[in-house]
């Protein structure tokens, strides 16, 4: 069967006063938010299939930091839940971990408006981060353990099968340049990954979205965002590099983000220089082959 057809077929946007979730009550009736919704749930439902996502799920934790690609992965789980073509229980979880200044209200009264059930949690590993890192150093490696830790926890608490969350086609292409640059191997961000202790999984439905639809999804859908003060507030960062890079390359050769994407999903161990993916001992030519049974 061929997901995407479907989608295309399952997918009608509401027009003229349908029965949609709260989430979408006050969303636009236009023809370009409709294509760009219908665009992105498809790319979500592709997702889903290509890394069977939904095996064995029954409930999940969804990751919510109150910025736009998190707000974007719950309403687009919700779109599709509505329309029965997401059999799992949602529960929405964010993290308030201790910043300054941080909206503590915003996202438990707009969740409570759209009627989402939530969990909001606090640990202040803000102050961690702030105390074990060294000045001028960045934040992010030891903010995001901490935080992934902590929402592991919960998912177990809330009994879920897997924790969900928002990263885009940009922030994977982005750890892939990262670790291309500056450790040296070839790993990115999965879409589906078993946790270490291997009782949790955690999905990134959003693995084919790109970031400018996320925003201009996120623009169009008036949602609350919360901005980050902890990484947000920091320039230099290896990441930002990366996504200049990217954004760079795409300007001037349309398309090659889409192409860099495929690339990730088309490994050809046989042609890298990786001993333990490939036996390039065991290459042999026929007529090597040959003489070896002779001599035996």
């Amino acid at each position: 069967m061929n997901i995407a057809t479907t989608v295309a077929d399952e997918i009608d946007v509401e027009e003229g006063g349908s029965a949609v979730h709260p989430m979408f009550s006050d969303a636009p009736r236009s023809v370009s938010f409709n294509k760009l919704r219908k665009r992105l749930l498809r790319q979500v439902r592709q997702a889903l299939e290509d890394f069977q996502m939904l095996k064995g799920q029954k409930r999940w934790l969804v990751g919510l930091s109150g910025g736009k690609d998190s707000y974007g992965l719950l309403s687009l789980l919700l779109d599709l839940k509505w329309r029965g073509l997401l059999p799992v229980e949602l529960i929405a979880c964010n993290l308030d971990q201790g910043q300054p200044n941080f909206p503590k209200h915003i996202l438990p009264e707009y969740l409570t408006k759209i009627g989402v059930a939530h969990r909001i949690e606090y640990r202040d590993t803000y102050s961690i981060v702030k105390e074990k890192v060294p000045e001028g150093a960045t934040y992010c490696s030891l903010c995001s353990r901490l935080r992934r830790g902590n929402l592991y926890r919960i998912a177990r608490e809330e009994g879920c099968d897997a924790l969900v969350l928002g990263h885009h086609r940009e922030d994977i292409l982005e750890t892939f340049f990262m670790n291309f640059f500056h450790g040296g191997r070839l790993a990115s961000m999965p879409a589906k990954l078993l946790n270490d202790e291997g009782d949790l999984m955690l999905l990134r439905p959003l693995a084919y979205a790109a970031e400018d639809d996320l925003a201009k999804f996120a623009t169009a859908m008036q949602f609350p965002i919360i901005p980050c003060d902890l990484c947000g507030s920091q320039d230099g960062l290896q990441r930002n590099a990366m996504k200049d890079m990217l954004a760079d390359i795409e300007r001037r050769m349309p398309g090659r983000k889409d192409t860099m994407l495929r690339a990730l999903a088309h490994v050809n161990p046989s042609h890298l220089l990786d001993p333990k993916l490939f036996d390039f001992a065991g290459l042999m030519t026929q007529g090597s082959s040959a003489r070896r049974t002779d001599v035996e």
